[in-house]
């Protein structure tokens, strides 16, 4: 079986951002870049499912250059295969779902694994996307799953509490933390990782629906006050509330 991974090269959250110049994209100067976590989780599903039932696990992922970067960790970690769909630019969630959707049926793969959502534009949309575009069944926020022959049982994520959910292959998996303890590189998977090829194919469409007009930063937080320390300010704090913060 072809198990398919799909990952996203996102700067780290640690990394302190800045908007670039034409306020459509951050300034990459000194951002580091990782593995979408959700991703990870992903991988780590995809990878215990191989070991499970044998197969091939088969990373893709959408980006520039250095988003080999995230390929190179995925296959550190024990992926077989990395493909980059490569495209230095915006891609809105739709023509990602259509890229991926395309290589996915190109290589027949039947289970396909992606984080629940991407930690930079967190519209968290493509795994469905992608199902819908492959007639694929589809769960997401997933926090456990199960494959028993061609069935697919999985505990997800919901208001105030969780489900479990039965499926059947074709099927996308959207993974959520809690799935499982992702697993470190091994030195030993490192250095099979620079011997492996990662195949290059450019990006069939790249038609955006989505404009993306501007980034920019959340609005600075007003300056706390301190109004006093008795009762005597209660009326005071009552006031602002209604005719400054408009929050009563």
């Amino acid at each position: 079986m072809k198990i398919v991974v799909c990952v996203s090269h996102v700067p780290d959250t640690a990394t302190k951002i800045k908007i670039s110049a034409d306020e459509k994209n951050i300034d990459s100067a000194g951002v580091s870049y990782v593995i979408n976590p959700y991703d990870e989780f992903a991988i780590e599903e995809a990878l215990k499912t191989k070991e499970k039932i044998g197969g091939e696990v088969y990373v893709v992922t959408i980006g520039n250059e250095a988003a080999k970067e995230s390929l190179r960790k995925a296959l550190a970690m024990g992926a077989d295969e990395a493909i980059h769909l490569k495209y230095d630019g915006y891609l809105d969630s739709l023509n990602v779902a259509k890229n991926l959707a395309e290589e996915i049926k190109s290589l027949n793969s039947q289970l396909v694994f992606m984080g629940k959502q991407s930690i930079d534009f967190d519209n968290c949309v493509v795994p469905q996307m992608t199902a819908e575009l492959l007639d694929y069944n589809s769960i997401s926020v997933c926090v456990s799953f199960s494959l028993d022959g061609n069935k697919v049982t999985c505990e997800r994520e919901i208001e105030g509490g969780k489900e479990v959910v039965e499926s059947q292959l074709p099927i996308i998996v959207g993974a959520q933390k809690g799935l499982n303890e992702p697993r470190y590189a091994s030195l030993k998977g490192i250095m099979a990782a620079k011997k492996k090829t990662i195949q290059e194919k450019n990006c069939t469409f790249t038609n955006n629906s989505v404009e993306l007009i501007k980034i920019k930063k959340p609005a600075s937080k007003n300056p706390g006050r301190i109004l006093g320390t008795d009762v005597s300010v209660v009326p005071e704090l009552v006031r602002l509330l209604r005719e400054e913060a408009k929050a009563i």
